[in-house]
């Protein structure tokens, strides 16, 4: 069924000032500041202390949505019930991060909240870890610790208001691949109106300074479990709204302004409020060089009764009200049901204490890549797996136009059951997937497994562990994190990482974190390059041209020469590339031109780079249009005259030609008042050229004013002006 836009629901903005460590605040604004992390020595703030009466309120589960998916435990047909060998990748770092015990320069963690929400992710050269309301920088290279444990607020420590005051958690940390850049955020709900907390940092290290900014949601629009994605033309994030945090009203989805905040200036955000019949969208998180076609929006998926509802987002921040938010597309996926219902039925060693499935959403991340001849998005959620409960996960291609779904496949290879993954693809195609693994024999631990693209189509090799717990978790605690993180480092595009939970001991409170990196050997196995253009998109008209820089990155070690070839451009339009190659890295132009016989249209160009065996593709947008017809415009002068009734008065008329206009314009008028009479001299022009227009009025001619209309004719093109006309009696 074809949807329909909906009109954006708020448009709120955030302020930069150049003033170190001072605030102000206009309205639902705040002023920003920038801090460098570096200066702050203080202990994690222990903002979140969870009373034993409710320390599983941190996130409610959205309760208007359908929930038939949930009641059935229909067969699943999509059971790995091959075996493959066990995953084998290279392994590179595994430490503990932020959790109970770890230290670090601002001293010792001590869990004072339940249950974590692990999050990380890999930049250039750090990796940044934040659970629920602290975080840590450690070097990617050693996994030294170089900050931290730092409670989260003290990224806005300055700005003041609910960001400053309040360290609420409920956090993700993304890095902006494209501009090197930070971007950490977590909401303020403690006090009103309710915020969501955002800073971008100046540079790609994350102990440095930062752009702040703070986005309300009124004192009513409670924003739960918010997840944030990197898009080219925005932020995107999401949440699910409660009205004063306990009736579910249905899913939001927000953008912000990226190349504002990116260059500390101020911002604002687009939004979307859905039903209750929307809830826990995903936004797509952009990975690899490659960014989507120019122009795309931000793809959104849930998951509905056997199938994933797919959203679009499109964002125009000059003009709010051209944004649109279409859909959903259902996509229909292997009959499922959701694990636990959607509710508590994992077990642990010791302990009749179960943990949550949190089966009634997908999992953080929705990982997209653009492979050039194919875009993909992989996702993943926990479903019932026979006794069990597994990973049900998707490779969805063509998300842009037509999705269809590659693959699929629920991971539960025996009675253990697997729940809370993460799932990411690498630039060679690997998928690598980790989770939580936990049985009444198995106490909660960290596990992973992948496939490469040889394997048979929805198989997962066999799992390999990451962290075996050393407990269960004991009290009243059912909640098991609320997700986990896996991304995949920026340099070689191979590596991946991956943070969850675990417990060293028995016990409640006492939750530790940790964090891994391998890559799988294909990837990154040799010399490698890619491939990016902009803008990326241009406009012509028919015969003109217009031209792209296309930049060659290498990696590792790359020192081949590539060349260039263009296609899919339209009859009639040529590309030439100089220079015609480039050695290890660098920038070609490509000169597109086209023809008086080019169509008018939209084309997309995808620019291939060879070097060898080595080949990689990028595409940007041509937009063609018709030469404009030849036309002209009309203006008079003066706008206005007085004439005494019986008198006359004259007007000059102006022809002005566009795109070579050179016809024959011949002048007319109307709305004369009684008695009136109009004359032109000359009664034509050619192309271009003044008449006068005569004005003579009769004894009878009645006062007042009036306007008249003078009218230039030429063939089928008619163009008017106004003028007035003041008749006095004397």
């Amino acid at each position: 069924m074809p949807t329909r836009p909906l009109l954006p629901s708020l448009f709120i903005a955030g302020f930069i000032a150049s003033a170190p460590l001072s605030w102000a605040q206009t309205g639902n604004n705040q002023v920003e500041v920038q801090q460098n992390l570096n200066h702050d020595t203080s202990p994690p703030a222990r903002d979140i202390i969870a009373p034993p009466s409710d320390f599983q309120a941190q996130h409610q589960k959205p309760i208007g949505r359908a929930n038939q998916q949930f009641a059935s435990n229909q067969g699943d047909p999509v059971i790995q019930s091959s075996t493959l060998p066990r995953v084998a990748p290279t392994a590179g770092l595994n430490f503990d991060g932020v959790g109970v015990g770890f230290t670090g320069p601002n001293g010792t963690f001590t869990p004072n909240s339940a249950p974590p929400d692990p999050n990380g992710v890999v930049g250039a050269t750090q990796y940044v870890q934040w659970v629920n309301t602290s975080f840590a920088v450690f070097d990617k290279a050693t996994g030294a610790v170089l900050m931290g444990p730092t409670a989260g607020n003290a990224l806005w420590r300055g700005f003041g208001g609910g960001c400053e005051t309040n360290n609420d958690g409920d956090p993700i940390v993304q890095y902006d691949k494209a501009a090197g850049r930070w971007v950490f955020t977590q909401f303020s709900v403690t006090t009103t109106p309710f915020l969501q907390c955002v800073a971008v940092s100046t540079t790609s290290d994350a102990t440095g300074t930062y752009n702040r900014y703070s986005f309300s949601f009124g004192n009513v629009q409670f924003p739960d479990y918010p997840k944030i994605s990197v898009w080219p033309d925005a932020y995107y994030i999401t949440f699910n709204i409660f009205n004063n945090g306990t009736t579910f009203a249905g899913a939001k989805a927000c953008a912000y302004d990226r190349a504002k905040m990116l260059a500390g200036a101020a911002a604002t955000q687009v939004c979307f409020q859905q039903s209750t019949a929307v809830d826990s969208l995903l936004p797509a998180d952009l990975d690899g060089s490659t960014p989507p076609p120019a122009g795309s929006p931000n793809l959104l998926l849930n998951f509905g009764t056997n199938s994933l509802n797919l959203f679009k987002f499109h964002v125009d921040f000059n003009t709010p009200a051209n944004s649109t938010f279409t859909g959903p597309a259902a996509i229909a996926v292997a009959p499922f049901s959701a694990a636990c219902g959607g509710a508590t039925c994992i077990p642990q060693p010791g302990t009749t204490q179960q943990l949550d499935s949190l089966a009634d959403r997908l999992m953080y991340r929705l990982a997209y890549r653009n492979f050039g001849d194919h875009e993909v998005l992989v996702a993943n959620h926990s479903v019932t797996a026979g006794s069990s409960v597994g990973v049900r996960w998707y490779e969805i291609r063509n998300p842009s136009g037509t999705p269809t779904i590659f693959q699929q496949g629920t991971y539960a290879p025996d009675s253990t059951f697997r729940w809370m993954g993460s799932i990411g693809m690498d630039r060679a195609g690997d998928i690598a997937v980790g989770y939580s693994a936990s049985s009444s024999s198995v106490s909660p631990s960290v596990r992973l497994t992948g496939r490469t693209p040889n394997d048979p189509l929805g198989t997962l090799q066999a799992e390999a562990i990451i962290q075996a717990g050393g407990g269960s978790q004991t009290g009243r605690l059912n909640r098991w994190g609320d997700y986990s993180a896996i991304t995949i480092d920026p340099v070689d595009d191979c590596t991946f990482w991956y943070t969850n939970e675990y417990l060293k001991a028995s016990g409640s409170f006492n939750w530790s974190t940790r964090i891994a990196s391998f890559k799988f050997p294909s990837c990154g196995a040799g010399p490698d390059f890619s491939l990016s253009a902009s803008p990326a998109s241009q406009t012509v008209v028919q015969g003109a041209g217009t031209s792209y820089t296309v930049t060659v990155t290498p990696s590792g070690g790359f020192t081949g020469t590539v060349t260039f070839s263009a296609g899919g451009l339209p009859a009639g339009a040529s590309a030439t590339f100089n220079p015609a190659s480039v050695t290890t890295s660098g920038n070609t132009t490509m000169s597109v031109t086209t023809s008086s016989t080019t169509p008018a249209g939209t084309f997309t160009l995808t620019v291939t780079g060879t070097s060898g065996t080595l080949s990689h593709t990028t595409t940007v947008t041509l937009v063609v249009n018709p030469p404009p017809k030849p036309d002209f415009t009309i203006s008079a002068t003066p706008a206005s005259q007085t004439v005494v009734r019986g008198a006359s008065t004259t007007y000059t008329a102006t022809v002005t030609p566009t795109s070579g206009f050179t016809g024959t314009v011949t002048f007319s008028a109307t709305g004369l008042p009684a008695g009136a009479a109009a004359s032109f001299s000359p009664t034509s022009v050619n192309g271009s050229g003044s008449s006068t227009m005569t004005v003579t009025t009769a004894g009878t001619t009645p006062t007042g004013t009036v306007t008249l209309t003078i009218t230039g004719s030429s063939g089928t093109l008619t163009h008017s002006t106004k003028v007035s006309l003041v008749v006095r009696r004397h």
